[in-house]
């Protein structure tokens, strides 16, 4: 299985993409990648639309990814277009997590027939640093069905059935069928400090790395 570290995608309160914030000697990027290959995992890649990711000795899978967040629900463009759809099984890694070797050994050795899903929930740990859940990966076996999401995502946008623009809550919604209200269910729960950024500050917020 390939797994691929999401690095694309453009955030204007960030000065460099924030997958480059330095954690403790090295990037949240370069901390995944380590991670990975502790982990026994070979086949890791980096996509984006940005050049800031070539020094990482891994391959860089370069598209097309217009989407820009400038705040809450001010974005040009969908998110779930930051997914480099493959025709062989691959695991996405969110590249803005500071992942737990804990998390990464859970999401390496989960199997899927079709789509499996990784993201915290209630009741945190005590070491987690937010108040509400967050997404870290999404493992796939059926590329279709994922492509399929995709495009049913950006239909239901046009209907005005999300009450923001889709991220990837919306899309695991899409992907379990479950009501478009209900969106923090059915997944593989990790529950630890791993957790994304939102500011290059957060990273303080790590001490139990």
């Amino acid at each position: 299985m390939k797994y691929i570290i999401m690095c694309g995608g453009r955030y204007e309160r960030w000065s460099r993409p924030r997958q480059l914030t330095i954690m403790r000697g090295e990037t949240i990027v370069e901390r995944t990648i380590r991670l990975l290959r502790e982990a026994g995992v070979d086949d890791i890649a980096i996509s984006s639309n940005l050049p800031d990711f070539d020094d990482f000795d891994v391959p860089i899978l370069k598209h097309e990814n217009n989407y820009c967040a400038r705040r809450f629900n001010d974005v040009d463009g969908y998110w779930c277009e930051a997914f480099y759809l493959m025709y062989e099984p691959v695991c996405y890694i969110f590249g803005d997590v500071i992942f737990s070797p804990e998390a990464i050994k859970t999401i390496v050795e989960t199997e899927t027939d079709d789509i499996e899903f990784f993201a915290s929930a209630p009741p945190f740990d005590k070491r987690y640093s937010k108040k509400y859940s967050e997404p870290f990966a999404l493992k796939v076996v059926n590329n279709k069905h994922l492509a399929d999401a995709i495009e049913k995502v950006k239909e239901y946008d046009k209907q005005g059935l999300f009450f923001r623009k889709p991220i990837m809550w919306e899309l695991w919604q899409v992907i379990k069928r479950t009501p478009l209200n209900c969106i923090y269910t059915n997944y593989v729960v990790i529950n630890d400090y791993t957790c994304d950024i939102d500011n290059p500050s957060d990273v303080e917020k790590f001490r139990y790395v």
